[in-house]
């Protein structure tokens, strides 16, 4: 049975893993383990232990910590509106985009984000598409 917890870390774990741009075998080569492991983790159907983690953390050049941040807020905020960011972030669009702009140098960088707020609906938009 998933756990909260284990499932969040999971989803944290996939989110860093795609926005470096590893496959599931390379971060599993990375700590010694089958990227079989890895999909489970990911799912939340195995526990992380602490020094699994922690040899995660280092392979992602992330803190230990990370895969707890937002933890407690997830569990305070409305259920759709945590459903719907988590899925925009799991979009491989959404990865490719981050990917892209943080491989800019910073003007550019700067210069993009004014544009895309200036592109931004004075109202919200209600996309079905």
């Amino acid at each position: 049975m998933t756990n909260e917890i284990d499932f969040h870390i999971g989803k944290r774990l996939r989110r860093r893993r795609r926005l470096l741009g590893l496959t599931q075998q390379q971060l599993a080569e990375s700590v010694g383990i089958r990227f079989q492991q890895i999909q489970k983790y990911e799912c939340g159907a195995n526990r992380v232990s602490a020094s699994r983690l922690f040899e995660l953390s280092q392979s992602l050049d992330v803190p230990a910590q990370y895969f707890y941040d937002g933890l407690a807020i997830e569990e305070e905020n409305d259920e759709d509106s945590d459903a719907m960011a988590a899925d925009i972030l799991s979009q491989k669009e959404t990865m490719d985009l981050v990917r892209a702009y943080y491989r800019l140098g910073e003007r550019p960088r700067k210069r993009l984000l004014e544009l895309a707020k200036s592109l931004e609906p004075s109202e919200p938009a209600n996309d079905a598409a």
